[in-house]
């Protein structure tokens, strides 16, 4: 194999690595991991630098029965760029702004733009591109289309394929395709005729009573807005022939982590910057079933945002050298703390709705103390809550908050109960666990505590996912919600969806994919969750004399 790679290397206008030497082995060792608990070395490592390079590895790939892994910045935490094949990182070279629109409010980028960057460009326009990540300074276009990403401010400014106008891709066979709402009609297309046959197939899909009957009864209830389980089937069918709504394939990309084909560059909606002045409720509660009731209630107000943010995450702020300076606003000691924010054009209409809300809440005797925080002041706050996944890793010992079962959602109505039977299944499990994040979008971030360095921290690693999707399909809701299914999830998809629906994206992607060489092990034929960690388990290491003294770490 060694030898064809060096051909292809020779052929590649961009970077390859792939042998040996050091500077080689130094990448395929960075680049075996994410943002996950995962680890596999892959073959190769490329940074394509135009298109041509990219055709050049589709054609390499069908040709020695590899896969292409699409990659951005990595963020993922749930191993959707880690595997065996060659790693295609587009970060490098494919991040340019293309063109933006102001009389139709949108933008063209290459997938390798980083979000907040995206934005930064787009504020003298009074635009902005709203679907966010907690890692938005450095989360990259493609990789947020891959994995349908939301943010905090879900519930109003949607996800990512709710933007999604236009998708340029490279296909199996190594042809280009603009996807748009035209291009995705049934008609044949003179440009792309694999793209045609595409069409076809997916058409005969969608256009089957036995298929569309699946697909209405095993997705997720219309209520759960945050929906990423598998292939986005749903969202095509509800349009597909239909009643004047807009088909378009884009919809199918979003969320389908590179499975698909590599794109190259993507057309997005854009939004008008919201209004400058803001209020933040934050409702201190005394459990978290009383926090996810207020939600229900704060919902009624249509905020921009409601978030919760738990003890466990709370008191890891108390001796912080930053996060202590941000603790003025905390009364008592709530065991949770709803933030519900708003946003309007004056400070007069924000303290009538937050007056309202309080005066909803206290007349159902939910909450405790409900301060209100405006504009500035309410970025303190925030500054908590955006900080909770990385405050939680803040804790001693291989005892560690993992992220499993922390990108489930449900509808928000349900959440009080679905969360309730969260928590006494781990605490069979004498599980500790923080529960965080995105209330009003019916999705907490729930990271249990375990040690992934223990044969028993996996074990039940496994059985805590198993039994949260046995939860979610009771309650009708999404294995993944804007962290994608990965190499974590992917295994469980039949479990929430049902055999009929796991054959339809298995054909989904034989359609676009026959040959397998997209990302491959994602979706569908995903290997097992509890392989390929990144830390050895129960590996008795010998003591390191080290110059600084970590004694106290328990590591």
């Amino acid at each position: 194999m060694i030898h064809y790679l060096e051909q292809l290397q020779n052929k590649l206008v961009g970077e390859f690595y792939f042998n040996e030497t050091p500077i080689h082995q130094s990448h395929l060792l960075a680049y075996a991991t994410d943002a996950s608990v995962y680890q596999e070395k892959p073959l190769a490592v490329a940074l394509p630098k135009n298109e041509q390079d990219i055709v050049l590895l589709i054609d390499f790939a069908t040709q020695h029965r590899t896969t292409l892994i699409p990659r951005a910045a990595g963020t993922s935490l749930a191993g959707q760029v880690v595997g065996n094949g060659i790693v295609v990182d587009i970060s490098k070279y494919f991040n340019e702004v293309l063109e933006v629109n102001t009389n139709e409010n949108w933008v063209r980028a290459q997938p390798g733009v980083i979000r907040d960057d995206l934005n930064k460009m787009l504020q003298p326009y009074g635009l902005m591109f709203g679907p966010e990540t907690s890692t938005a300074n450095r989360a990259m276009i493609g990789g947020m289309v891959g994995n349908n990403s939301c943010g905090l401010h879900s519930i109003v400014w949607g996800s990512v394929r709710d933007h999604l106008l236009e998708a340029t891709m490279l296909l199996y066979d190594g042809s280009k395709v603009v996807i748009n709402s035209t291009t995705s009609s049934v008609e044949f297309d003179s440009n792309n005729n694999t793209f045609n046959t595409i069409k076809q197939q997916l058409y005969q899909l969608l256009n089957n009573d036995t298929n569309q009957q699946a697909i209405l009864h095993n997705f997720p209830k219309q209520t759960v807005v945050r929906r990423n389980t598998g292939y986005a089937l749903d969202a095509l069918s509800q349009t597909h022939l239909s009643s004047g709504g807009e088909y378009n394939i884009c919809s199918l990309l979003a969320g389908s982590e590179g499975t698909l084909g590599i794109l190259t560059e993507v057309k997005l909606q854009l939004l008008p910057l919201p209004p400058k002045n803001i209020a933040l409720v934050c409702i201190h509660c005394t459990s978290i079933k009383e926090a996810l009731q207020a939600n229900t209630v704060a919902l009624m107000y249509s905020p921009m945002a409601a978030e919760l943010v738990d003890k466990c995450i709370l008191d890891y702020t108390i001796d912080h050298p930053i996060y202590s300076r941000n603790r003025q606003f905390i009364a008592g000691d709530p065991a949770a703390i709803l933030m519900v924010e708003f946003m309007a054009t004056t400070t007069e209409s924000l303290t009538d709705k937050a007056n309202q809300l309080i005066a909803a809440l206290q007349n159902k005797q939910i909450g405790y103390a409900y301060p209100i925080l405006f504009d500035g002041d309410s970025i303190t706050a925030w500054d908590i809550r955006k900080a909770g996944l990385g405050l939680l890793r803040n804790g001693i010992g291989n005892v560690q908050p993992v992220n499993l079962i922390e990108d489930c959602a449900v509808a928000p109505a349900d959440l009080p109960d679905y969360i309730e039977e969260v928590q006494l299944m781990l605490k069979r499990y004498n599980v500790h666990a923080a529960y965080y994040a995105h209330a009003g979008a019916g999705e907490l971030h729930i990271e249990p505590m375990l040690n992934l360095k223990s044969a028993e921290g996996v074990l039940l690693f496994r059985s805590i996912l198993k039994d949260t999707a046995a939860l979610i399909k009771k309650y009708n809701g999404s294995l993944s919600g804007e962290h994608g299914d990965g190499r974590l999830r992917g295994e469980f998809i039949i479990e929430v969806m049902g055999e009929e629906v796991m054959e339809l994206f298995t054909q989904v992607k034989n359609i676009f994919d026959p040959n397998h060489i997209f990302n491959a092990g994602k979706i569908v034929h995903t290997p097992a969750m509890d392989t390929h960690f990144r830390m050895k388990q129960d590996d008795v290491q010998s003591s390191l004399s080290t110059y600084f003294n970590y004694a106290d770490t328990g590591t």
